[in-house]
Formats: C-alpha cells, structure tokens, sequence
C-alpha cells in the first residue's frame, strides 16, 4: 500500500545531480507512483547511464538546459558550491509553473545563490534539507526507503508561494518523511551544532589518529565506541569540505564553544578534579539517555516492517553430569539451592 495515497504527482520531474541524496527520492516517489517521466542530468556520464539502466529516471542529457525544460518540479541535488553555478545554467529554461527545490545541509549560502540569479522575490522555490542519508554514496546506493520516518526540515522564505512550499512538503511525504518548518539561519545554526560539528571531529579524529607513528596498532585494537563515532568520516570529503566553507560562521561559533569546554575537560582530568569530571559525565549521560527516549518513542510509531514468528518450547531430556562451580559467591549460592533439589549426592555441594 502507497505510503501516499497519490496526493503528490508530476508529469514531468527533472533531478540535477544524480547522487545518493536526490536518486533515494526520485526512486521512492516513482515506487509510489508518484511521476509520469523523470529526466536527469549529472556531469558524470556514467551516473546518468547508470540511473537510467536502473529506472531512477527515463531520460537524460548532458545538456542541463534540455533535462529541466518543461518540467513541473525540479531537484538540484548537487554539492552546495555547485549551487549558483547550475542556478545559472537552468534559469533560462525553467517554466513559470515549476516548482524548486534543493536538498542541501546548508540553506544560508543556498537561499543567497537562488536569489542572485533568480531574483530576491522568487516564489517557487523551496529549500529542503533530509535529516537522513548513509556513508554510501552515488546512484548505486540509491534507497527508496531511506526518508521514511526521518525528518525534513523545510525553510521556505517570506516570498515563497504556499502551494509551491505544500507540493514540495507532498513530495516528501509520499516518500514516508516528517516535515518540519525553520528559517533560514536557525536551520543553520542547529545544523552546525547536530551534524556539521559532529562530522568535522570525526574527521578530525581519525586524521590525528592515522598520523600518530603508533597509528598501526591504534587502528588494530580500536573498540567500538571508535568505529561508530568515526562512522561518518567515510563520507565523502568533497561534499564537507563544501558545506564546512558553506556554514562557516555557525560553524566557527559551535566549534569555539565546543573547544571552550574541551580545555575545561582537559583541566578537570589534569587537575584530577574526579567531582567536576563526574559532573560532566554525568550530564552528559543524562542528556543522551533523553534523546535515546525519543529516538525510542519515534520507532515505537513507526509500523512493524517483520514478519511475525511464533517459538513452542518442547520439554527436553533430563539434565545430568558433573561441572565445576567457579569461586564466585553469587554462583556459589545458586549451587547450593540447585543441590538442595537434587535427588541423592551433589558433588559441587559436598
């Protein structure tokens, strides 16, 4: 069954940029029945080849003017420096009926080069940034089930037209996300904080790590807690390098502040000051337990995609033989009480 049942439809939609990000949507909406045609552009050949071979779209040109003329709804999905650059190159041939969007992390330097070209009373066109995506990348790993029940967050400007902000709201609900409204510079303030600062000092981190002299033995016994927080450093460098330059002032804002804590962090651990390291933790470990409660409350909305299994436990054979209790007092206790059924001797109880 359609997550939307069929609110949302285009004609014709052009995708520029044919990366993980934009072909997840478009794949998802086109499960969903949600569009007649797609056309797509991309500067590498062999991603437009590819979307096509995999039906992410019908069609596509290495003339960027040809995939967007005449269509209803247009992504851009391209790196955000790249942004002004294929503004500019669509302009002349976007309709007075299409509706824009664009699915960058940043939406300050976005709104900036939609404005240069297109002018500051602009309508139709919507910044959107997916609270979702995977260190994989390209048309390959495109996922039509990669926005259900993430979040969207929509930032639409004083200008926008309400029902071009509505049919890009659509769009991402028939794909199964949750919209969310900003302006413009709290989205980038929150972001700088959630995810831009996050990905910075992983990458930082495994940097620092991989140009130590004992970096060999560091990566060999690395537990866990390392490979999950430096997850996203396999990101693509390209793309961060781009939204760091992007967001730079809210950036630089959280980074100072995080570093202001960090040689507070560094004074407590040298000072050997055990109550205020504790005091940290402990917050720290408050305020993460509260976001699990949430994320836990989210997926306990979101419906049960298992199939279901019914165990029936059988009795078994008697249980026999020896064993050794170890010295361990809790053990102990529980090979006392065992003995005390058994029928006969115990030997752990003599």
């Amino acid at each position: 069954m359609p997550v939307n049942p069929g609110r949302f439809h285009s004609e014709r939609l052009a995708i520029v940029g044919l990366g993980l990000i934009g072909c997840s949507w478009v794949k998802g909406l086109r499960e969903q029945g949600c569009v007649r045609q797609v056309s797509g552009y991309d500067l590498n050949p062999e991603s437009m080849r590819l979307a096509a071979e995999h039906g992410i779209i019908d069609e596509y040109s290495t003339e960027i003017e040809q995939v967007v003329r005449g269509a209803d709804f247009i992504i851009v999905s391209v790196p955000i420096k790249a942004m002004a650059a294929v503004l500019e190159s669509i302009a002349s041939a976007v309709s007075d009926e299409a509706v824009i969007t664009d699915v960058g992390s940043v939406k300050g330097s976005v709104v900036r080069d939609m404005q240069t070209v297109f002018g500051k009373h602009f309508a139709r066109f919507v910044p959107g940034h997916p609270i979702a995506g995977s260190e994989k990348t390209g048309v390959l790993a495109a996922n039509s089930e990669l926005y259900q029940s993430h979040k969207v967050i929509l930032t639409p400007l004083a200008d926008t037209a309400a029902e071009a902000s509505e049919r890009v709201a659509m769009a991402w609900r028939a794909v199964g996300a949750d919209i969310e409204y900003m302006s413009v510079d709290h989205h980038d303030e929150v972001l700088a904080a959630t995810s831009h600062l996050p990905h910075l000092l992983a990458y930082s981190l495994v940097d620092t790590l991989a140009n130590t002299h004992e970096n060999k033995e560091i990566f060999n016994y690395a537990a866990g807690g390392f490979r999950d927080f430096t997850r996203i450093a396999a990101s693509s460098p390209v793309m961060w390098r781009d939204i760091f330059s992007a967001n730079k002032d809210e950036l630089l804002k959280t980074l100072d502040l995080f570093s202001e804590d960090l040689t507070k962090l560094r004074t407590l651990i040298e000072q050997e000051d055990s109550t205020g390291l504790m005091g940290v933790l402990t917050r720290a470990k408050a305020a993460r337990d509260h976001f699990s409660n949430i994320l836990a409350r989210r997926a306990y909305m979101e419906p049960m995609k298992t199939t279901s299994v019914t165990y029936t436990a059988s009795a078994g054979q008697p249980l026999t033989g020896q064993f050794r209790v170890p010295g361990d007092k809790s053990v102990s206790h529980r090979s006392i009480m065992l003995g005390s059924l058994a029928n006969g001797a115990c030997s752990p109880c003599r």
